[in-house]
């Protein structure tokens, strides 16, 4: 049994965040308070200034109200690539030791022996949803689960009473259909049965349909109810209706670079980074003036849906608040919303336009200028422009520059009482904070390691109350480290400094050392001004890998063809028609290798 992590804030803290949860947090007088209902909502694939009130032109109305009317977080993390976002978002546990140091898609077979390899839930762990269950809520789930395929693992069996859920880390927007071949069919499952999509599927609006759905279910409880909507928004394919993109199509006619610049300068007006930090340039990121006039056409209309996406999700969140009001349970209503990972930069090759044409035919896919975004259309923004989704900060998913670990995270609701709304939190925070904060908002006792008589992952998380209430300035202190991996990349949080290890080819192979705080666009290393933190976080990582069980990858390491082999393995079997799958796919889905463009 791998040991428990002793220095990264213990057992002790666990006990007491126990004590503190059991009692009701919102003070109301002398008539005590019913327990708030509680709705998180998971963004996927978005970046850190996608929202109006992070500094974006995307209309963002419902999420810019709910930021005006609770508090933003500037400084908050989470994992580089989904699933293991998750699995800390529904336990308050590390994603490591939660089993999912990786997605299932991404993680080699030797890996697989090892218990934080599983890429699925462990059942070590005790869900927010099981939590909640346990202290009398009605708990819901709409959206993308991917912590689980089987009946034990669903999260029909891991806590919610309703369920809509995707089981793959992604699916088309307007159909059943998988957006890889990955997987042989896109796997939905409704109460942990098999589930078919209705015709007239576009995946935000079905989502809230569906928790609206749910929660009328038990229109004359009086229980609360606790409702967890991962949209798929805006993860590939990017997809969203006519009407929004017709919105966008002239925005982005300036490209990447004058993107990311506004944002960045947007950033600064808004307080959420420092007035002097500065922004470092990606070295993915194609030279827009040295495009021809089509190629800059088409590459603006991808963004243009993804902009179109991001809006349609707030607009469909906003039928959900609405109906809320309608319905009498707005102001008993907490939101917390929040992304998964920074913005996605995955894409197609220009040189491989044959084998992206196949892929596509096979797939029943097309890239057309005309009819990007909708129905049969498959669509991604590439390193390009999700380095402007990611401004002011560097890198985006899958690596652990703050472009890929940082990111929204919006809470309001008229529960929280809120003593100064539209406040920006600079304060350090983790997905693991996520449950303890629902524990200590709802009077939920924290399980504190043991769960109906056995033993199980602690909660890790702290609650952010106490920084919503301003009656501290942080939750964690200079000796609290966070340590996080994937795929290699390396980093770890102490205080305000973070040392990071990015792997080629779009990574330099080497630590840094950077005071996030003051510099949160990573521009100035200091390992060598104070080499002894520099070195101390080196060994504080170390034994970070082996609390958590973190395995080293080989330096030729490439989950890409991790996905290849197993599609190969599970798809396709021994057949010669595999490998030329195979290489259409290394050379349509590689991870920024060359760049991203296809004029039009």
């Amino acid at each position: 049994m791998r040991t428990r992590l002793s220095w990264l804030f213990g057992w002790c803290f666990a006990a007491l965040s126990g004590l503190s949860a059991a009692a009701t947090p919102l003070d109301n007088g002398a008539t005590e308070a019913p327990r708030p209902n509680i709705v998180l909502l998971l963004a996927d694939d978005l970046g850190f200034s996608d929202l109006a009130s992070y500094g974006s032109e995307i209309a963002t109305p419902t999420l810019d109200t709910l930021a005006n009317q609770g508090v933003r977080f500037s400084n908050f993390h989470v994992a580089a690539n989904c699933a293991p976002t998750r699995a800390m978002l529904m336990t308050g546990v590390n994603n490591h030791r939660a089993g999912v140091g990786n997605i299932i898609e991404m993680i080699p077979d030797e890996f697989l022996d090892s218990p934080s390899y599983q890429g699925t839930l462990s059942t070590d762990t005790v869900t927010i949803a099981t939590l909640l269950r346990d202290a009398g809520y009605h708990t819901y789930m709409a959206g993308k689960w991917h912590l689980g395929h089987s009946p034990e693992l669903l999260p029909s069996a891991r806590g919610f009473d309703r369920t809509v859920a995707l089981a793959d880390s992604g699916a088309d927007n307007w159909e059943q259909k998988p957006y890889l071949p990955i997987y042989e069919q896109a796997n939905w499952f409704a109460d942990g049965e098999r589930f078919d999509l209705p015709d007239d599927f576009y995946s935000s609006r079905f989502l809230v349909d569906k928790t609206i759905e749910f929660i009328d279910s038990n229109a004359e409880s009086d229980a609360p109810f606790f409702a967890y909507v991962p949209f798929q928004a805006v993860h590939i394919p990017v997809q969203a209706p006519q009407e929004f993109i017709n919105r966008y199509v002239d925005v982005y006619a300036d490209g990447w670079e004058a993107l990311r610049e506004r944002r960045y300068r947007a950033a600064k007006t808004l307080g959420l980074v420092p007035q002097n930090s500065a922004m470092v340039p990606m070295t993915t990121t194609t030279d827009w003036q040295s495009l021809d006039p089509d190629t800059k056409r088409y590459q603006a209309k991808r963004m243009a849906v993804y902009a179109a996406m991001v809006e349609a999700m707030d607009f469909h969140i906003g039928r959900l608040i609405q109906h809320l009001k309608d319905t009498g349970r707005y102001d008993n209503t907490v939101f917390i919303f929040v992304s998964d990972n920074g913005s996605e930069p995955s894409g197609t090759v220009v040189d491989s336009t044959l084998g992206n044409d196949l892929l596509q035919r096979l797939a029943n896919y097309n890239d057309d200028y005309d009819t990007l975004g909708l129905p049969g259309s498959f669509n991604t923004i590439g390193p390009n422009f999700a380095s402007a989704a990611a401004s002011p900060l560097g890198f985006y998913k899958f690596y652990v520059g703050e472009g890929g670990l940082r990111v929204p995270l919006i809470i309001a609701g008229k529960p929280l009482a809120v003593p100064e709304p539209n406040r920006i939190i600079h304060a350090f925070g983790y997905a693991t904070d996520i449950v303890p904060t629902v524990l200590e908002l709802t009077g939920t006792p924290n399980p504190a390691g043991r769960y109906k008589g056995r033993t199980v992952e602690p909660i890790i998380g702290r609650s952010v109350l106490p920084l919503i209430y301003d009656r501290t300035e942080r939750i964690y202190g200079e000796d609290d480290a966070i340590g996080y991996e994937l795929n290699g990349h390396r980093a770890l949080f102490l205080g305000d400094h973070k040392i990071v290890y990015n792997r080629p080819p779009i990574g330099d192979g080497l630590w840094h050392l950077y005071n996030i705080a003051t510099d949160p666009g990573e521009t100035e290393d200091l390992q060598h001004q104070q080499p002894q933190r520099f070195q101390s976080m080196q060994r504080l990582y170390a034994q970070f890998a082996v609390d958590h069980g973190v395995l080293p990858v080989a330096e030729d390491f490439d989950p890409q063809r991790v996905m290849l082999r197993r599609l190969v393995r599970e798809r396709f079997g021994g057949y010669v028609f595999a490998a030329a799958i195979a290489v259409i796919l290394l050379m349509t889905f590689g991870f920024y290798r060359k760049r991203l463009l296809r004029p039009r």
